[in-house]
């Protein structure tokens, strides 16, 4: 039996409380973040992030400017340094292209144009894209993760291998298309993800209790 949405997030709610994501202090930074985070994990995002900073490269004029080899090293600490700066300078370009004071120039456009416009960058997927357009711009897209797959797939009944637009439209279709909501509910799943919701199984503190349809650790 599946678990409604609107019940597992009051759930995550009441144990964890708002979690106040994504850490950045501005649009441009949560981006950077974004992108750098594919394949690695949050401190060396932090690394790499406080090393753009100490060398005021922060920016994605800098960026699109600067020699491959000052990004590369700059950038080492999220791992793939070669890869993630020709992803990163195209993220850069389509910033200085399509951003304007920390806002999207043509504000008329539908999410739809923006996802698109997004993942039209090389480099840049679905999961990046929807991460950016919630984070930085705050549109109503919800972003799928390994843990939302893995937490859905034990609540919801949901298969673990499911494609990501496809389990991204279940969020879209059955809540409230409210950018404030998806920021919460992604980030709870990343916390209950974390703690509770391994992968070998869930520990015996996970909030959503005896509905789990996987064997605890």
């Amino acid at each position: 039996m599946q678990m409604q949405l609107s019940k597992i997030f009051s759930l995550l709610l009441e144990e964890y409380g708002p979690q106040h994501w994504w850490p950045g202090d501005t649009p441009w930074e949560i981006a950077a973040g974004a992108l750098l985070t594919q394949n690695t994990n949050w401190g060396n995002v932090e690394k790499a992030i406080a090393n753009l900073k100490r060398l005021g490269l922060l920016d994605p004029a800098k960026i699109a400017d600067s020699r491959d080899e000052i990004i590369q090293n700059t950038i080492r600490p999220a791992g793939y340094f070669r890869l993630k700066t020709y992803r990163f300078k195209n993220l850069a370009r389509w910033w200085l292209a399509n951003v304007r004071n920390d806002h999207l120039k043509r504000k008329s456009s539908d999410l739809d144009f923006w996802r698109d416009s997004l993942l039209s960058v090389s480099g840049v997927g679905r999961e990046t894209a929807d991460s950016i357009l919630l984070y930085s711009f705050h549109l109503p897209t919800f972003v799928v993760d390994t843990y939302t797959k893995r937490i859905m797939s034990r609540h919801y009944v949901t298969a673990e291998s499911i494609d990501y637009d496809e389990l991204r439209d279940i969020f879209m279709n059955e809540l409230p298309r409210d950018p404030v909501l998806f920021n919460e509910f992604h980030a709870l799943f990343v916390r209950l993800g974390k703690e509770a919701c391994g992968k070998r199984g869930c520990t015996a503190q996970c909030p959503l209790g005896a509905e789990c349809h996987r064997v605890r650790m």
